[in-house]
């Protein structure tokens, strides 16, 4: 066993002294040693319960016959971060999870590994440090939150960052809203709709990285204890059979993954996530990957914030497996899963509960799926747009743009109704390099929402976009603006031309035009010049390459 490096041998009688200061015994020491990777804090509400779900995995890891030992990773919450410099740290706190994790299993040479998580950052940066390490691991998500009701409504933290237009347009009184913000997040868990943290969780399931029906059930349900005793009793029999996560993270459990992503409407964030989950693992995956399966597989779950199912229901209706069920002929049936099953055998008896919900295949919500990809003069590398939150008659828009170089001045001007119905908002100098950190902007589009422009205005950006975001919200805009992009010599007024169906984004200049900016562009002053941020914006890649950093 890996373990042994700290526990067999004369020369390592020092190392089990330790161990027995823990309470570890001598018939401990012949059993597999296991991580318990736990990313509980009381800052996120979607990890708040970590502990008591930690505490199932270990219970069965002990009946399994492992030993475990448990340690903590950082976690930010992408809602409280909002809207201020500390989502600047959100995506670059990716690197960090990933790194830690490595750290501490490197050094205390654990047998395997169970990497609890939630939140929107947290589980792609324990799948990349499980692609990394390559050691028998598999992931427990801590489940969504319930929705909250208000006026006979479900309502989330969504509804509260749309709240504010509303409140701006002055659809909505100031008592109004503290009485949405009293009932909006009514408990532990990962926000109620498909947002990144959802997403994350189903297209880790997809990836055979959890047990099936791990992504779905609610934070407080007793199922999601169940799932997490049965996720730490697995990872030893993981360990026995010596399966790690580069023989289930193949290229065709990545094209499952995106296309279960693309028939539920998920986040565009999850198109970075993925991509640096790929990296890790060695796998080539281009963005013309994920717009060729949106080609091919279309959206059947209309969820929150778009559509009105939220998770719960998901679970109702037959969660992931009956999802994967519903796209069984276009899925590789045949890549592996850390049930040491197939993904054909995992789904054999899975049942659509809710066809509502879930679906069937000549009834979609869209015909393609929930994201695409659009490239143009404006994107020569790429960007990405999350069409299922697109109403039909926003797939086509040509307007003037109107920029701003953050998103503070972005929404200074939403707020003071400088934004005209037409107009095309970009905010730039968001970028991972530039911003630096990419920030998720969930206030101007929200803002936007609840002023009713969402079906008149559309925002572009070299950052990105909440999960929570609908309408023509185009994100991850690349080459970045830091870099000389396109989208960093566009002027007030110039005409932004956005095609969905087409795949197009660009500007109305020649490329004369856009070469002569481009020889009076000059490089920008950065925003942080000291500490993470300033030493991750010297190493990170562009989006289209996940905003993974260089390797030296």
């Amino acid at each position: 066993m890996r373990s042994d490096a700290v526990k067999v041998g004369i020369e390592r009688a020092p190392h089990r002294a330790l161990l027995k200061a823990l309470g570890v015994s001598d018939t401990d020491l012949k059993k597999p040693f296991i991580g318990v990777v736990n990313s509980y804090t009381n800052i996120i509400p979607g990890h708040i319960h970590l502990n008591q779900v930690a505490d199932a995995v270990k219970t069965g890891v002990v009946s399994a016959g492992g030993v475990p030992f448990e340690f903590n990773t950082i976690g930010i919450c992408d809602g409280i971060a909002m809207g201020h410099n500390g989502m600047r740290y959100s995506l670059p706190s990716r690197e960090l999870i990933a790194d830690s994790v490595e750290v501490m299993v490197q050094a205390h040479r654990f047998d395997g590994i169970v990497l609890i998580t939630t939140c929107d950052k947290i589980t792609p940066g324990m799948l990349m440090a499980a692609a990394r390490l390559n050691i028998p691991a598999i992931m427990v998500t801590g489940g969504p939150m319930l929705s909250g009701f208000y006026k006979g409504k479900k309502v989330g933290t969504d509804s509260m960052f749309e709240a504010i237009g509303k409140v701006a347009a002055g659809k909505m009184s100031e008592e109004e809203l503290k009485c949405l913000e009293d009932v909006a997040c009514p408990g532990c868990g990962s926000c109620n709709g498909m947002f990144t943290a959802n997403t994350m969780a189903c297209v880790t399931e997809a990836l055979g990285m959890s047990l099936p029906g791990c992504a779905t059930p609610p934070a407080v349900s007793a199922e999601r204890l169940r799932v997490a005793k049965a996720t730490g009793e697995r990872v030893v029999g993981l360990v026995k059979e010596d399966l790690k996560p580069r023989d289930i993270l193949s290229p065709g459990s990545f094209e499952n993954a995106i296309m279960v992503d693309m028939a539920l409407g998920g986040s565009t964030n999850t198109v970075l996530h993925v991509t640096a989950i790929a990296n890790e693992a060695g796998v080539d995956l281009p963005l013309s990957t994920f717009d060729k399966l949106s080609r091919r597989v279309s959206h059947i779950c209309s969820m929150i914030p778009s559509g009105p199912y939220d998770m719960k229901e998901l679970d109702e209706a037959g969660g992931i497996p009956a999802v994967m069920k519903q796209l069984e002929n276009t899925l590789n049936l045949n890549a592996a899963t850390v049930t040491g099953k197939t993904v054909k055998e995992n789904i054999a008896s899975a049942v659509v509960l809710n066809p509502e919900v879930i679906r069937p295949l000549d009834n979609p919500v869209h015909k393609e799926g929930g994201i695409a990809i659009l490239t143009g003069n404006l994107a020569p590398d790429g960007s990405v747009v999350k069409a299922a939150g697109i109403s039909d008659n926003m797939m086509l828009h040509e307007g003037p743009a109107k920029i701003f170089d953050s998103e503070e001045d972005a929404m200074k001007a939403i707020m003071n109704k400088k934004i005209q119905k037409g107009d095309v908002v970009v905010v730039r100098y968001e970028g991972p390099k530039g911003g630096p950190g990419m920030r998720e902007m969930l206030s101007p589009t929200a803002t936007i929402a609840g002023m009713g422009l969402s079906e008149s205005v559309a925002l572009i950006t070299d950052g990105r976009f909440s999960g929570a975001t609908r309408g023509p919200c185009i994100g991850h805009v690349a080459p970045e603006a830091a870099v000389g992009g396109p989208i960093g010599l566009l002027e007030e007024g110039d005409i932004i031309e956005i095609d969905v169906p087409k795949r197009k984004l660009g500007v109305k200049l020649s490329d004369e035009e856009l070469a002569k900016r481009a020889k009076s562009w000059t490089t920008k002053e950065p925003n942080v010049k000291t500490g993470y941020l300033a030493r991750y914006s010297q190493l990170v890649q562009s989006a289209h390459k996940g905003s993974v950093l260089k390797k030296l």
